[in-house]
């Protein structure tokens, strides 16, 4: 895609001649929607663009990312719905790289829906306002005598209409409203209906274009053969063998920036992908490993338990826990694991980059364009103007598209060898290079009161933190995601909490994995919930509900009771239960489980009621919800990375095995209905299932699962 500049904007939406072009942009806490010709004017960049063209076609900017969470159906449904036009009549292209333009352009946290939706629901009823206002003009009647209508604005009265194309002219010139009427949500026609995802027939067709699928005249490819060892060197190469591949046209070192360390490798560039693969079979390279520490999982794992026993830093404190924790009769220690993973998106990492005229263009699966631009720029040494991002489709993201290593890595081979570069890395790069999710050890302890209360409840977390691996990070600085996952309810029901953590410094990178660290925090908050219940001689559920101080907790208790019949349960069937909350959202899960006839686990069912207050599609709710249960599963008890000797052990879905159709029990989604600002929808689904589905087995058989991921065979 071109420069998305006003001008090209408006060629790649097919407007023809005028338009009706509006945009939002923030200042300080206020938010001010213009048209196109009113920001120039003034000389601001506006956030987001809705435009209208004499056909009546409706062009939207998609300044996220789409890699299969529903952005490019969710942001569509919100704006037709206040427009009052046909779906099929909203068209989407993506954005670039532009912060200034767009604010903040990260797709991660969940935030695309819920950090937007009110603009994007004001900015529609804006256009709409206007479309009329310019109809009840030309008809020379009151505004209150028009409404718009399926891309129409209708005089009542007359019953005479003016199609939206008709009235674009005449509306760019009107000055935009300030104050518009929303619809109230039992008044949706759009909204909160389960409607087809548009982005699905090209993607099955195969139109939609992924990062793998950018093609540019003069396009050579290459593959890095990287140092297995994550701070390791290049000590030298002998590419003899490699250059008698034929198509093979480049062998040179290339040096990554991760964090606050550098990634080396020796890349491959050829006229084929095939043809690099081939050429870097028979390259021949020999390391530098010295200097950093070659570990295995083992000595990971009892560093983190060993840090458990030393003072740690807090994160969240109330009351005296340590204190209340000593005194009391009636207490409760745990120690829980939770293991590294690989991301293994559908697609693998790759990234399609030209450098030419002092300027370097980026096409491919990202999930922070903004972030790109601001990361490249000072190792490139060029301005952020120059640093053109164009963002694909992506095959999955899960964090690890939020990273700047693999646009990097192909800016600087493009620069070098003077031409557009694709670099495509293999499952195996994929899954052996990181970064990982972090493995985690968490230390808990609680206590009760004579009636089954906590009176204390202690979490000390060990393991990485990610932001400890930049450049002059703050290493005394605390995880902020230590408490993530725990609802902020009990922060209220307990009189007595710490959360602390004890960082773990090693040569293994590490970043942000679906929920991030509520992925982990999650098995050790709620498995250790479960557990004070048992100690206390109390349901699971009823314990629960006995620290929920709130109704919407209440609300959202009482509906799972309902779905999943916890009250009518059998001896011989296992029932657990897990409530957590990220990303504003709330979500419970229970997991019911049964033996098979030889003796052996099986997993029958899961509910899920998610709690994500104001929301757009619940089919892509539900397909959210579906997939972030399967993630969990994997993680659970099929797959996790192992470290031997500082590299990666498991190398592609042999040996990191991933659930299949036959693994995946029956999922039933609820979604609650109420007037709650919008939450996440893509991750706060994950965190609950591995505490649910342990509880569970502790409800069937009396044993405790205290470690992932684990085997359902061996339970």
């Amino acid at each position: 895609m071109s420069t998305l500049s006003r001008r090209n904007f408006i060629k790649l939406s097919s407007l023809t001649g005028a338009a009706l072009t509006l945009g939002f942009y923030s200042h300080g806490k206020e938010t001010s929607i213009l048209k196109v010709d009113t920001a120039d004017n003034l000389g601001v960049d506006l956030n987001a663009w809705i435009s209208i063209d004499t056909s009546g076609k409706v062009t939207i900017t998609n300044h996220r990312a789409e890699m299969g969470q529903g952005s490019f159906q969710s942001v569509p449904q919100i704006i037709a719905e206040e427009l009052e036009v046909d779906l099929n009549s909203v068209n989407i292209v993506f954005a670039q790289g532009n912060s200034a333009k767009y604010g903040s352009q990260i797709t991660g946290g969940s935030s695309t829906i819920r950090g937007t939706y009110k603009k994007l629901l004001n900015l529609s009823a804006t256009a709409r306002e206007m479309l009329i206002e310019a109809a009840a003009n030309k008809w020379k009647v009151p505004h209150s005598e028009c409404y718009a209508e399926n891309g129409h604005v209708i005089h009542k009265p007359s019953g005479k209409k003016f199609h939206y194309g008709e009235l674009v002219q005449e509306a760019s010139k009107l000055t935009p409203p300030k104050h518009v009427k929303l619809k109230l949500p039992e008044e949706y026609k759009i909204i909160r209906k389960p409607i087809p995802r548009q982005d699905t027939p090209s993607k099955t067709n195969g139109k939609a274009i992924f990062g793998m699928d950018k093609r540019l005249p003069g396009m050579l490819y290459a593959v890095v053969e990287r140092n297995p060892r994550f701070q390791g060197k290049v000590k030298s190469f002998d590419d003899t063998e490699t250059k008698k591949v034929p198509g093979v046209k480049y062998v040179i070192p290339v040096k990554t920036s991760v964090f606050a360390t550098f990634r080396e490798g020796v890349a491959v560039v050829a006229d084929s992908l095939w043809a690099a693969m081939q050429g870097r079979k028979v390259l021949k390279v020999e390391w530098d490993d010295s200097g950093f520490e070659h570990l295995n999982t083992e000595q990971l794992y009892t560093r983190m338990n060993e840090s458990l026993k030393g003072p740690g830093l807090s994160i969240r404190t109330q009351g005296n826990a340590k204190g209340i924790f000593e005194k009391s009769d009636n207490k409760l220690e745990a120690v829980y694991e939770t293991p590294y993973e690989s991301h293994s998106c559908m697609e693998p990492v790759n990234c399609t980059a030209h450098y030419h005229d002092d300027m370097v263009e980026i096409w491919g699966p990202i999930q922070g364009p903004d972030w790109v631009q601001d990361f490249l720029s000072p190792l490139l040494n060029l301005p952020k103007e120059k640093i053109v991002v164009n963002m694909t489709f992506l095959g999955g993201g899960f964090g690890r598209k939020a990273f700047m290593d693999y646009p990097h890595e192909a800016a600087i081979i493009s620069k070098e060898i003077k031409a557009p570069v694709q670099v495509v890395w293999t499952r195996e790069d994929d899954t052996t290079q990181g970064p990982f999710r972090p493995g985690m050890v968490y230390g808990c302890k609680g206590s009760l009161s004579k009636d089954g209360s906590i009176t204390s409840y202690a979490l000390r977390t060990a393991g990485q933190n990610m932001d400890h691996q930049w450049l002059n990070a703050n290493k005394e600085a605390y995880n902020n995601s230590g408490s993530e996952g725990f609802l902020e309810t009990y922060f209220r029901a307990i009189p007595n909490y710490d959360f602390s953590d004890s960082p773990l410094d090693v040569p293994i990178p590490v970043m942000w994995w679906r929920s991030v660290y509520a992925s982990t925090n999650a098995f050790a908050m709620e498995s250790f919930m479960d557990e004070l219940a048992a100690k206390a001689g109390k349901d699971p559920l009823e314990f629960r509900r006995q620290h929920l101080h709130d109704e919407r907790y209440q609300a959202l208790a009482d509906k799972l009771e309902e779905v999943s019949g916890w009250k009518n349960r059998k001896k011989n069937e296992g029932y657990g239960i897990a409530i957590t909350e990220c990303f504003s959202t709330i979500v419970g899960e229970i997991v019911k489980v049964s033996k098979k006839p030889d003796g052996k686990i099986k997993i029958d069912k899961v509910w899920a009621v998610m709690d994500c207050g104001w929301y757009v599609n619940p089919d892509i709710i539900r397909a959210q919800v579906e997939g972030s249960i399967v993630m969990g599963l994997g993680a659970a008890v099929t797959h996790a990375t192992h470290f031997n000797d500082g590299k990666a052990v498991e190398q592609n879905f042999n040996t990191y095995k991933m659930p299949r159709i036959i693994d995946t029990p029956e999922i039933e989604v609820h979604i609650m209905d109420n007037e709650e600002k919008a939450g996440g929808v893509g991750e706060p689904s994950l965190p609950p299932f591995a505490p649910a589905l342990t509880n569970a087995i502790f409800d069937l058989t009396g044993k405790r699962v205290r470690k992932l991921p684990f085997s359902l065979d061996a339970v």
